[in-house]
């Protein structure tokens, strides 16, 4: 229907077009306040980033003079490290030492017969035991896989089993103690003992000792032995006072003997000598000794009487020497009665603790830890004590176990080394007992003595360095664009991608006006450049004579631009150097204690760390800023918001004002076209 206008629908009379153009109007302070809004955004953004980059850096100068700071950081070399290696503390002196591995610490790993594919291992309870830990496996029965599976699952790292293909499809489980040392061994029990027989895994055995030391034939007087603060008038240790009765090796006070080990015991490993002593209190034999003189006594001159005559003694003309003080024969109370003779002459104390304490004690020499041992020898140094030991008994250890291996891939077994000379035995191939703060890591045999060298990790301490120069420079380059206007600034930092330079200049000179970007940089250019004398021989007291300052390069490329902008710049070759012979020096400039209350109180990084700190921190510059611009967003936001509301209102307003004219509008001229037909009907009926 031509000439009808719906408002809104149709726009005869450009209605909306009226509108819009009225609204833009009216909209210009709501684009005002979006740009700015989105203005505040920006810059919040740009104070978060420049937080980052200052907490980054912060973060690293920390590294740099906290405890775990990297020119404590120590690094080891090892001439033999096929066999043995080592890690040494932060705490560890730099030294270097000698170390012999006569065997690795080992563990039980025993291998089964071969048995066929399709072998089913039986249902049972299976109990494995490593030293005094138990694994306990309610098996319900399966094949050998699913058996050795169950195994490593269930164990809780006490021990480990695989399966190996053997000949002809035929195969055989392998079954080891994850612990080593002697203390470590693997045995069964229940089921587990009965399949490991089955399987041909181990062999019963009878524990059988051999005992030694029972007759006194087998006893020998004491050789090549020199009492240390010998006293006058003590008797020395001999045999006599030494005596087999009631199945017990008697020895008295100042007794003594050594008894040969059996050759057929001496070199074996494996075995054992066990053997008890106990003490018994006597009266001291010093008591007796201290009582008889050791000069004449001579009786004094005299005289007779008899019926009134008397008769005098003549005193000799002869002189008699002079008589001499007697010297007291102290007791002596001593546990160190037992000592091992090595082959080579030297000798090993046996520890007896408890000796005077307990009724009796167990001594148990386990022959791998006595290597070389020909001899027992007991000395009874003491004057009050008397000594009974059982006869000797030497046994296998294995066979002591009730089995042995059938088919052994190796036993358990004490590490052995030579530290420095000294015969060092330990259960596990981690040895950190020894050194202080250095553990020892054991692989092999060594083939020859390996030296041990405790350095310091310099290669640490450069990573720091780097990392710290390069976060600083990120910094100042964040700083240097949010501060100035010079697009040069952003062209020269290679290391953005095409995409981070265009966002980059966005935010070039953003807050140029603001003076904290300005005062931070100026100020961690000064402490940078600031010399630290900790002490009067230092020889390196600035951050430049290490090869680390705004001009490290030199001038011999001539004048550059980017030198001003106050990044630092790395000589690499001056930087190993001073790191290879100043190292504690660097360390101090960093961070140094001035008045020896253990606290870090000078030096860059921690100057450096307390100047950022003003910025970063919880109520720091940085935050006042963010803050105050959340104030602002938040505000602008409202106004949007009150915006918003108001174009609404005045967009209705208006369209319901133009709705209206052309309504009225359409009804003159529906008028006009009704008075139109009239006349033009008039004008034909004539």
């Amino acid at each position: 229907m031509a000439g009808i206008n719906i408002p809104g629908v149709t726009d005869k009379y450009n209605t909306n077009d009226t509108i819009e153009k009225l609204m833009k109007v009216e909209r210009i302070p709501l684009t005002r306040e979006e740009k700015q809004l989105e203005t505040l955004k920006t810059q919040k953004d740009a104070w978060r980033d420049i937080n980052t980059h200052l907490t980054s850096l912060r973060d690293t100068i920390k590294t740099l003079y906290s405890y775990e700071n990297p020119f404590n950081n120590k690094m080891t070399t090892s001439t033999q490290e096929h066999a043995i290696t080592a890690e040494a503390s932060r705490a560890a002196d730099l030294q270097s030492f000698k170390v012999d591995v006569i065997q690795p610490a080992t563990s039980d790993r025993f291998l089964s017969g071969e048995l066929e594919k399709d072998f089913k291992v039986p249902r049972g309870i299976y109990i494995y035991k490593v030293g005094e830990k138990k694994v306990t496996i309610n098996w319900k029965g399966g094949s050998l896989s699913d058996f050795s599976e169950a195994i490593n699952k269930r164990s809780n790292g006490v021990i480990k089993s695989m399966i190996i293909g053997s000949s002809q499809g035929k195969k055989s489980i392998l079954i080891e103690a994850v612990a080593t040392g002697k203390e470590n061994k693997l045995t069964f029990e229940e089921d587990a003992k009965t399949f490991a027989l089955d399987s041909n895994m181990i062999s019963p055995v009878q524990k059988n000792a051999e005992t030694f030391g029972d007759s006194i034939n087998q006893l020998a007087s004491i050789t090549n032995y020199t009492e240390e603060n010998a006293q006058k008038r003590m008797p020395t240790l001999s045999l006599e006072k030494v005596s087999i009765t009631d199945k017990y090796i008697n020895v008295e006070p100042r007794g003594g003997f050594e008894i040969a080990i059996p050759e057929s015991v001496s070199n074996e490993k494996s075995y054992h000598i066990n053997f008890e002593i106990k003490s018994l209190n006597i009266e001291d034999i010093t008591h007796k000794l201290n009582e008889t003189p050791l000069n004449p006594v001579l009786q004094e001159s005299g005289r007779a009487e008899f019926e009134g005559i008397i008769v005098k003694n003549i005193n000799s003309d002869t002189e008699l020497p002079i008589r001499l003080p007697e010297e007291k024969v102290k007791p002596i109370e001593s546990k160190n009665v037992l000592f091992a003779i090595m082959a080579d002459g030297t000798e090993k104390l046996i520890d007896t603790n408890g000796l005077f304490t307990y009724d009796s004690i167990k001594i148990d020499l386990p022959l791998s830890e006595y290597q070389g041992i020909q001899k027992i020898a007991v000395r009874n140094v003491n004057t009050s004590k008397s000594l009974s030991l059982t006869p000797f008994s030497a046994y296998d250890s294995n066979e002591n176990l009730g089995f042995k291996p059938n088919n052994a891939v190796s036993e358990a077994d004490d590490a052995i080394i030579k530290y420095e000379g000294i015969r060092i035995t330990r259960p596990s191939n981690d040895i950190d007992d020894i050194i202080p703060e250095i553990t020892l890591h054991l692989h092999d045999k060594t083939e020859k003595t390996a030296t041990i060298a405790v350095k310091a990790d310099v290669e640490a301490s450069k990573d720091a360095l780097i990392s710290f120069v390069g976060e600083y420079n990120q910094t100042v380059a964040k700083i240097n664009i949010l501060s100035q206007t010079k697009s040069d600034i952003i062209d020269e930092l290679t290391y953005l991608t095409d995409e981070e330079k265009e966002k980059q200049h966005e935010l070039l000179g953003m807050f140029q006006t603001d003076f904290s970007l300005t005062n931070i940089k100026s100020n961690m250019q000064s402490i940078i450049s600031t010399g630290y004398k900790f002490s009067d021989d230092a020889e390196i007291t600035m951050l430049s004579q290490i090869g680390i300052s705004t001009n490290a390069s030199g001038a011999s490329g001539g004048y550059s631009q980017s030198k001003l902008r106050g990044y630092l710049e790395i000589d690499e070759k001056k930087l190993d150097s001073s790191l290879e012979n100043h190292l504690d020096d660097i360390k101090n400039i960093f961070g140094f204690d001035t008045d020896g209350d253990l606290i870090i109180d000078s030096g860059i990084a921690f100057k450096l760390d307390k100047q950022i700190s003003a910025y970063t921190q919880t109520g720091g510059i940085l935050a006042m800023k963010t803050a105050n611009l959340d104030s602002k967003i938040k505000s602008s936001e409202t106004r949007i918001t009150r915006l918003e509301e108001q174009m609404e209102d005045k967009e209705a307003e208006l369209r319901y004002k133009y709705g209206q004219m052309e309504g009225t509008l359409n009804s003159l001229e529906s008028q006009q076209n009704s008075l139109n037909n009239f006349v033009k009907q008039n004008s034909n009926n004539k």
